[in-house]
């Protein structure tokens, strides 16, 4: 362990940087705000040796997704300056870099390589050719499901199925008087949570949110037909309340053996897959996120990413910790006392170009789902924006919070599909409208 953190460290530049900190006084606490997902829970317990070896303390805001987007946003739109660092992700770090809000990484040490960052995430991640964020982890989606049960069943999961395949799949693995559920997916509230799955699934569908002249679409057929689907492949073979489940509660059902099948973040395939955690880490498969034949999957794209809000007084402390926790290093100390298959995945070429790493069961299914998402090219018919399970648009946030709300009702049966998309309409055309689209 000793000689992994001596890499870790070195290869950063912070032993240099460690010594002066500590003899001029610069030393310093950095606050960091994250979301409470397991990559950033284990970085939290290794943070020690960053202070170690710096001298800078790190206090952590740890907070559930949507609650962490709200803080955030808060917090840089009002320069309230409560933290040095920000997890945020590939809707924010573009046009929070245009406005000013974060500041600028185009001087991370050569040691750091950013260059090796894949370029989907890097892209994502930049305005105009400057990085503003630096991936922790990146990660599509795919299906991720008991092999165990698919075989009982009798059925097969191909490498690239149809939501109909799904659906069939679900059914024959739905056994309600044990608590086993055919599928579990997201349908809580929350642009990022049950708005960014429905999203990405209506893209398969041949939806788009937007025509090529910004009017909205939520009033179409293939919007209609995919909540539909959704809803009644839910009502008929997911567990009860899925209309509040979002990632974290998936995963739980799904360590605890309750679901069939789920289809969520890349990332999630180390929880599932570890015996510490899951009781059945040793029969679960993988595939690429459903499609209906029109040439799009059901896949988002995304990164958790660690930016540096402008207003900061810390900003080189805060490269400082950026660098630590996204380096190669970084990913060897994990690799090395909690086995390759725990390492945060989707942000570095190196990564998937190590033999270790490829004897992961799930690595090349996570790289596969990465590279079939394509953020400028998100839908079957064209659009005028930029992002798969988002449109990289200031409005998006705001819009989509309200219509993942209305759309959570339908699946809770407070409201039809009907009347949900008709709502989704008109609060997506009022706030087109009014931002002058």
């Amino acid at each position: 362990m000793t000689m992994t953190i001596r890499a870790l460290l070195g290869a950063t530049a912070l032993v240099g940087t460690a010594g002066a900190a500590l003899a001029d006084g610069h030393a310093t606490t950095l606050t960091i705000a994250t979301v409470n997902n397991g990559d950033m829970i284990r970085m939290q317990g290794y943070t020690d040796q960053f202070t170690e070896e710096t001298g800078h303390q790190v206090e952590w805001v740890t907070l559930e997704e949507n609650v962490l987007r709200q803080r955030v946003t808060t917090d840089i739109t009002t320069n309230g300056g409560q933290f040095d660092i920000m997890t945020i992700g590939m809707y924010e770090a573009p046009i929070w870099g245009a406005n000013g809000w974060l500041v600028p990484l185009d001087d991370l040490s050569d040691e750091y390589d950013v260059d090796d960052i894949l370029p989907a995430m890097a892209g994502g991640l930049s305005h105009d050719g400057t990085l503003y964020a630096a991936p922790f982890y990146g990660e599509s989606s795919m299906i991720m499901y008991r092999t165990d049960l698919i075989e009982a069943a009798g059925v097969e999961m191909p490498d690239s199925p149809t939501w109909e395949q799904v659906r069939d799949a679900a059914a024959a693995m739905t056994d309600r008087d044990a608590e086993q559920y055919g599928i579990c997916l997201r349908g809580k509230a929350g642009w990022g949570e049950g708005g960014a799955f429905i999203t990405a699934m209506a893209n398969s569908f041949g939806a788009r949110v937007f025509d090529e002249n910004w009017d909205p679409q939520l009033d179409s057929p293939e919007w209609a037909e995919t909540v539909n689907f959704f809803k009644d492949m839910m009502d008929a073979y997911g567990p009860p309340g899925y209309a509040t489940n979002g990632f974290n509660e998936n995963l739980n059902l799904f360590q605890q053996g309750k679901c069939g099948m789920w289809i969520d973040a890349t990332v999630a395939a180390s929880f599932v897959t570890n015996p510490d955690d899951s009781q059945v880490a040793d029969s679960v498969g993988f595939a690429l996120a459903p499609n209906t034949g029109l040439g799009k999957n059901a896949n988002w794209l995304w990164a958790w990413a660690l930016g540096i809000p402008a207003g900061t007084q810390k900003a080189d402390a805060a490269k400082e910790f950026i660098e630590w926790a996204t380096s190669k290093e970084y990913i060897e100390l994990v690799a090395e006392n909690e086995g390759w298959a725990n390492v945060p995945p989707g942000a570095r070429q190196s990564l998937y170009d190590n033999p270790d790493y490829q004897s992961v069961p799930f690595a090349q299914m996570t790289l596969d789902s990465i590279l079939s998402a394509d953020p400028n090219n998100p839908t079957v018919e064209p659009v005028p924006y930029v992002g798969v399970q988002f449109a990289a648009i200031p409005e998006w946030a705001g819009m989509w919070s309200q219509v993942s709300q209305e759309l959570s009702a339908a699946y809770a049966g407070q409201q039809s599909v009907e009347e949900a998309l008709e709502k989704a309409q008109a609060i997506a055309v009022e706030e087109m409208e009014a931002a002058g689209y």
